[in-house]
């Protein structure tokens, strides 16, 4: 994103898809330009996509040196809480480690515990999102099987996120939260509550205070930032609003597949038809269920993934922006005073250290966060596209065969008309 202006189409630039080869692949043309076969289906440009998303990965596998994996939940009732412990296995080749596989069993908290001391830690880096403390829309009941599924997954790819990242990965609490059985000791070792309470103080002060002259590239990423907020958000609605009306739609497919079956047993000359629609329905309401599931386990939680990532960019350039804002309030003072200004200046030094730390960190883990971004959601995408594709395909399956059992033969259509 460096030192350029924020995309005007957020939606397209973002695959770096040429519209009109899409066009060109999905014509009726059985040939492209150059002679070679078209795929005979949709579905077929989609597994090229899939190839080549399997090959990154494997890619990517050769070259990891540690890998977590966050499952086995097991629920646990006290008489004050009921809360869900995840196992986190971890396998690794890293010579810091004293061994190559570690096992321990974490909750909720603890994660959050984790991600708290890397933001405190590395102010200027992008901490991938938890998912949310509490209960995530469309879920009923707390702990459901769904729920807590939802969050394993959520679990398991915030730990991956840092275990691939090149600064947080290495990072002391990471270590002791992949291998250290009980967390208690060292939870006790971070800040006190008066050197938060001193932390918050002075961002809300520094925030207050403004900055004079923010950096232009930090001005666009904070362009883009809002920009990107506002789409990611639009599309997560809009989603959460289709699967709604497609579970409606479903629930109004299951009432009319008895009815056709009711009208049936009433028309005997229509008997055989009627049974037939009935039929379509049924499986057509099947094929719909498993598209609805498809979507809310894979479109809706990536979204709502960077729907977070959003919310922790602006606080990630929030944190920036707090810290150019008391180097710019203490060049300030050192300028203005004629006593103090050795200790002053000392102090002015390190703060503009810390700026330039600061600003490195982020413009570091802003291109990695945006490659990151597009390679989750475009994966995202062509599987909703993958699943679409063969929502459809089999629906229209379903109405064709049916088309071809009502068919009437010419001959037959004769032999009716002479009975008659």
């Amino acid at each position: 994103m460096s030192g350029q202006a924020v995309p005007a189409d957020f939606s397209g630039r973002m695959l770096d898809l040429d519209e009109d080869e899409d066009l060109e692949v999905f014509s009726k043309n059985i040939s492209q330009r150059d002679g070679s076969p078209m795929p005979n289906s949709p579905s077929s440009m989609v597994n090229q996509y899939r190839l080549e998303e399997d090959e990154e990965e494997q890619e990517d596998a050769n070259t990891k040196d540690i890998f977590i994996t966050v499952d086995s939940p097991e629920s646990h009732v006290t008489a004050i809480e009921t809360f869900i412990v995840y196992r986190v296995l971890t396998k690794t080749t890293r010579s810091e480690f004293d061994s190559c596989e570690y096992e321990v069993r974490r909750r909720y908290q603890d994660f959050l515990w984790l991600r708290s001391r890397l933001e405190e830690n590395y102010p200027t880096l992008i901490v991938h999102p938890l998912p949310e403390k509490f209960v995530m829309r469309g879920m009923v009941e707390r702990f459901n099987d769904d729920f807590i599924e939802t969050r394993r997954k959520a679990l398991h790819r915030f730990l991956n996120k840092i275990s691939e990242h090149p600064i947080l990965s290495y990072s002391p609490h990471l270590k002791v939260f992949l291998i250290a059985q009980e967390l208690t000791s060292h939870k006790k070792q971070g800040p006190g509550f008066l050197s938060r309470m001193g932390e918050t103080m002075r961002a809300v002060a520094n925030s207050v205070r403004g900055l004079r002259c923010r950096p232009e590239e930090f001005t666009l990423m904070q362009e883009y930032v809002e920009d990107f907020s506002n789409k990611i958000c639009s599309v997560d609605k809009v989603t959460q609003r289709i699967i709604k009306e497609q579970r409606e739609y479903l629930d109004e497919l299951r009432q009319y597949c008895p009815t056709y079956t009711l009208w049936a047993g009433s028309e005997e000359e229509l008997a055989e038809p009627l049974k037939g629609v009935a039929s379509c329905v049924e499986r057509c309401s099947k094929e719909t269920e498993e598209q609805i599931h498809h979507l809310s386990e894979v479109l809706v939680p990536a979204l709502h993934e960077y729907v977070l990532c959003a919310e922790t960019l602006k606080a990630v350039m929030r944190r920036r922006d707090n810290i150019q804002a008391e180097f710019e309030a203490k060049n300030e003072a050192l300028a203005s005073r004629k006593v103090d200004q050795e200790a002053l200046q000392v102090e002015v030094d390190g703060l503009a250290d810390r700026v330039e730390l600061a600003n490195n960190s982020l413009k570091g883990d802003w291109s990695r966060w945006q490659n990151s971004m597009r390679t989750d959601l475009k994966s995202a995408f062509i599987s909703t596209a993958e699943k679409n594709v063969e929502y459809y395909e089999k629906c229209l399956a379903v109405w064709e065969s049916y088309l071809l059992s009502q068919r009437v033969e010419p001959g037959e259509q004769r032999d009716g008309e002479d009975v008659s």
